[in-house]
């Protein structure tokens, strides 16, 4: 769609864009094209990113039941590795995500574009040949003789000529390949592999040497009875790093594609395997906070493996030469994402650093909330990854009043899902927090952080998606840099308010956190700036 177009589009009578969001709420929940096809990338995709911590949670009920020393230990290590991971890897799911959206789509109209000229040129050389005379005289030839049989064939033409030779061909080579499948030629999918499987490794690297220290910045020094379980859990985990950064890279890929349900199933069968193996190292093998690790680490695995099967048969993956990956587009826009990363991981990493030096039992408490309260976002997370590869796709093919559609049923979406999510999430952890800690005082602990966590999940769920519309519309700079203000600002409520207001203090840093990431997102899109500038008239080079 030409952008000329795009200006005569009704959307622009919104003088003013914020509007835009609040046009055709009644359809919401309306099962139109527009709303199955976000429900068909959201609904798997949510499921399979809330399945990881999922798992983690079932991982702090078990080890739960060790002691309120062990699980404050394992959650300071899984907010590190979580964290880490994040850093080195979640830039390149996102970055492959759009990437892959983009070439793929600017395949698919390329090759149906070719498709379109070649029968159009088809027809012409067919209208051109049953008005030529020659067609008599092939017709008046003597054809008889075995020699002379009937044959099909492909005819070569020579425009400049007008000759035509004939080849034969068989009715085999016709049909030959008809029923294979093509696999795609995306560039970016071999560079996201690449690039996963050497941060992965440094990932391992990193947290296995420096274990210790990172555990000390966190507040758990030596002479804290947290450290050697958080030490050996930590160390464990990081023995799969390489699976999990290979995993999400491939995830990214099938995103891409706007295929969730092959990520979905390949999570599904990891995670239930770590949920079996999980009682058995834990308890019946006496390894403790070990057996959670290794039987998490084995679950990646075996993620990892399933998804490169069957990237394997979709994608033309391409040898690791520099000269066919795209190293450069990667890191000009991993850079970008990586900053953003890196502000919203210290926010986060700060708050559980904070809640450390409370002491275990706060610490515990502050776990059992942060799982809970990421492990719902998530659910929305899913919104925005299908609001990514819809936007990227309708941005690739300049479908601009796609990108505006798309962009508010998403945002519309999301903010009854946190709803909803805010319901269930308050009262499932006001009455169910007994399922992680049987200490009385943890559980006291926990019910002061409820209203926080059950209250921001509108918010969070905002948040979320407007973090999916910023990468689907290639807006990666805005969204590293609006993060680091936010970041910044965040920073300081954290040291204010949890010296003056310890375990409460955090949660209210954290909950202006989330408002401002959400306002920051919505200041984008509601001022039609950046790639929205086209909400107010203006075209977009």
């Amino acid at each position: 769609m030409a952008d000329n177009a795009v200006l005569a589009s009704p959307e622009r009578k919104w003088n003013f864009p914020l509007l835009v969001f609040f046009k055709d709420v009644r359809s919401v929940f309306k099962l139109d094209d527009l709303g199955l096809e976000i429900l068909r990338i959201a609904f798997p995709a949510a499921l399979a990113l809330a399945a990881d911590p999922i798992a983690s949670l079932i991982d702090t009920a078990f080890i739960g039941h060790l002691g309120p020393v062990e699980i404050a230990a394992v959650g300071v290590a899984i907010a590190i590795f979580n964290q880490v991971s994040k850093v080195a890897i979640f830039p390149i799911v996102n970055i492959t995500t759009s990437f892959v959206a983009e070439e793929d789509t600017v395949k698919r109209i390329a090759d149906e574009s070719q498709a379109d000229d070649l029968e159009k040129g088809s027809v012409k050389i067919n209208e051109t040949e049953e008005q030529t005379p020659e067609d008599a005289k092939v017709e008046k030839l003597d054809t008889s003789g075995p020699e002379n049989e009937p044959k099909e064939f492909e005819k070569e033409c020579d425009f400049k000529t007008a000759s035509c030779k004939s080849s034969p061909v068989t009715k085999k080579s016709a049909t030959e390949g008809k029923h294979k499948p093509e696999r795609r030629h995306i560039p970016s999918a071999s560079t996201a592999l690449v690039v996963g499987g050497v941060l992965g490794l440094l990932q391992t690297v990193l947290l296995i040497f420096l274990a210790k220290p990172i555990l000390g910045f966190m507040g758990v020094k030596s002479g804290s009875p947290m450290l050697a379980p958080a030490q050996k859990y930590l160390t464990l985990r990081a023995l799969g790093s390489p699976a999990v950064a290979l995993s999400l890279a491939m995830q990214g890929v099938f995103r891409g594609f706007k295929d969730t349900k092959t990520p979905l199933y390949a999570t599904v069968a990891g995670d239930t395997t770590n949920i079996i193996l999980d009682p058995i190292f834990i308890f019946a093998f006496h390894f403790g906070v070990s057996g959670a690790a290794i039987a998490h680490v084995l679950s990646q695995y075996l993620i990892s493996i399933i998804l490169l099967c069957k990237l394997m048969k979709q994608v033309d993956l391409l040898p690791p030469t520099t000269k066919r990956m795209q190293f450069s587009k990667f890191l000009r826009s991993g850079s970008l994402i990586l900053t953003r990363v890196l502000a919203a991981t210290i926010c986060v990493t700060l708050g559980a650093s904070m809640a450390a030096r409370l002491g275990p039992t706060p610490m515990a408490a502050f776990q059992v909330c942060l799982q809970v309260w990421l492990t719902s976002s998530l659910l929305a997370d899913g919104l925005a990854v299908a609001g990514q590869a819809i936007l990227a796709c309708a941005f690739a093919e300049k479908d601009y009043e796609k990108t505006t559609a798309a962009a508010r049923r998403v945002l519309q979406m999301g903010l009854v899902l946190g709803i909803g999510l805010g319901l269930v999430v308050g009262l499932g952890l006001y009455f169910g927090s007994g399922i992680f800690s049987k200490d009385k005082h943890v559980l006291a602990i926990i019910s002061i952080g409820v209203p926080f966590v059950a209250g921001t999940q509108p918010i969070n769920s905002v948040a979320f998606v407007f973090d999916g519309i910023n990468y689907g519309s290639f807006d990666f700079a805005y969204s590293a840099y609006s993060m680091v203000m936010v970041a910044a600002l965040s920073i300081g409520c954290l040291f204010l308010l949890s010296k003056t207001h310890g375990f409460i203090g955090i949660w209210i840093a954290l909950t202006i956190y989330m408002v401002l990431r959400a306002f920051a997102g919505l200041l984008r899109v509601g001022s039609g700036t950046g790639p929205w500038r086209y909400l107010r008239g203006t075209a977009l080079s």
